[in-house]
């Protein structure tokens, strides 16, 4: 007679199902419930989000200014891997306010002139993104094409970069931009006044930083050295100068690029790339006011706002075009900028093969840069404590890194020297500053009158002497790239 189970007591764990073999299956170990329940709302915000956003999205991309920079091309370069994006800041304000005009120096009627031409490469793997500056009176020859106002036709001819947009409009410079790099556009953006100080305001402003005073009399910037949060007509300024120093053009670059990287910073690490009601906020502050291809829409925004999810600015890196020869005069035209066609070939080429722009370092021994190389600051040092031969180490370490010591290194007249103190003449205390960097915890001392050699006296705290690298500015030949976590203020 078979035997009766007895009914299950609520508190009883059940049993484990027997195997055909007599045995017991393995059971798998549950999950607890909130953990399920974690996984379950995980799930449903990353598809909301999705969903939130393309339905979002969608509904803005009508106010998308259209613009077929792509039409008829032909014998177009080879593409490459990754998406380049050629980038273009023109000097509309339509929508600025009267008030705000005034205030950031933006008066008069806007040329329409393409001030800011950039090439912006995202990875094929969407983890690197690299900024490519075209400086606007590059030397540059437009190929055969229809005048954009008067409907005249050109033969080839030379101008200035920027003179492609005021001949042909996107178009024309789209096509002379392929021709200079041989690199692939696949995406035009086109961005004015309005748009750039909307961005930055709604992501709440920018961190920007200066190690000495800029001020310009042209665009009202006026800022004192150190960091400083500014909102999007302060930065305007600030990307808009070009007569803070001696560098125009290229110095203007420099400080563009160190936007976008406190911009890809800001944008990173606020949470606005996470949070779809927030992207929504940016997008629609941008849109409003750009141009862009017809094949830019929807899908390629979130794309590239999933890819910015994986930036940081490590990540990111900013150069400019190395410059062959300066003030190369070219007749009816002026003074232009000549690219060096190795080092500028070299540059495109990478881009075309989706490599970085710089050799990869590791990211716990940051180099530290700085304004006057160490071969042009002389040193002598002393040793201020009880320990033999400290001085010796320590000239020996800084002639390794480049500076010009005596080799002569002597006994200070005390050795209970706490720390390390760097004694320099005010008029070299920017050499001081580039030695002190390569003396961590070091102490800045002015002494008038000591002359151009400054004088090392080592303390107690020294722990060791680390490399510098000078500043170079883009154009004395070499592409100088800056990574996005280089421009901070330290």
């Amino acid at each position: 007679m078979p035997r009766t189970t007895p009914p299950r007591s609520p508190a009883r764990p059940p049993r484990r199902p027997q195997s055909r073999r007599g045995g017991r299956t393995p059971v798998r170990r549950k999950r607890p419930r909130w953990a399920m329940r974690a996984v379950t709302t995980l799930s449903v915000v990353v598809l909301a989000s999705a969903g939130i956003g393309h339905a979002v999205l969608t509904g803005l991309e009508s106010d998308i200014d259209r613009v077929d920079a792509f039409r008829d091309m032909k014998n177009r370069p080879r593409a490459g891997h990754g998406t380049n994006l050629l980038m273009v800041g023109t000097d509309g304000r339509d929508k600025i306010s009267e008030a705000e005009r005034r205030r950031y120096r933006l008066g008069g009627a806007p040329c329409r002139c393409t001030d800011t031409i950039m090439i912006v490469h995202i990875s094929e793997d969407r983890e690197r993104a690299s900024v490519v500056s075209l400086p606007r009176d590059s030397y540059a020859e437009l190929p055969a094409h229809t005048d954009a106002t008067t409907g005249e036709h050109h033969r080839p001819h030379p101008v200035k970069l920027n003179a492609a947009y005021a001949e042909g409009g996107p178009q024309l410079t789209v096509r002379t931009v392929e021709r200079m790099t041989r690199v692939k556009i696949d995406h035009y953006l086109e961005v004015d006044f309005t748009s750039f100080m909307k961005t930055v305001d709604v992501l709440g402003g920018v961190e920007l930083c200066t190690a000495e005073p800029l001020k310009d009399s042209y665009t009202g910037l006026d800022l004192p050295a150190g960091t400083h949060d500014m909102n999007g007509g302060q930065a305007l300024q600030y990307v808009r100068a070009r007569h803070v120093d001696g560098a125009s053009d290229l110095g203007r670059m420099e400080r563009q690029q160190r936007f976008l990287a406190a911009l890809v910073e800001r944008a990173t690490s606020s949470g606005v790339l996470l949070n779809p009601m927030k992207f929504r906020d940016v997008t629609r502050a941008v849109l409003g006011s750009v141009r862009a291809d017809k094949g830019f829409g929807t899908d390629e925004l979130l794309s590239l706002g999933r890819a910015m999810r994986n930036f940081s600015p490590s990540s990111s890196e900013f150069t400019t075009v190395p410059i062959g020869r300066m003030g190369y005069a070219v007749k009816g035209i002026g003074s232009t900028l000549k690219w060096d066609p190795v080092k500028a070939g070299q540059l495109f080429q990478a881009l075309r093969e989706d490599r970085p722009l710089a050799p990869q370092r590791p990211r716990n021994t940051p180099v530290p840069r700085v304004e006057v190389p160490p071969q042009q600051i002389r040193v002598q040092v002393e040793n201020g404590t009880a320990t033999a031969g400290l001085g010796k180490r320590v000239d020996t370490a800084l002639a390794a890194a480049g500076f010009r010591t005596t080799s002569l290194p002597t006994n200070a007249a005390h050795t209970t020297v706490r720390r390390t103190v760097v004694a320099y003449d005010p008029r070299w205390d920017r050499s001081a500053k580039s030695l002190a960097a390569a003396l961590p915890g070091s102490e800045l001392r002015a002494v008038r009158g000591q002359g151009a050699t400054l004088k090392v006296t080592v303390g107690s705290d020294f722990r060791q002497v680390r490399k510098v690298r000078a500043e170079e500015r883009a154009g004395e030949g070499e592409a100088r790239v800056v990574r996005g976590d280089e421009v901070k203020c330290s």
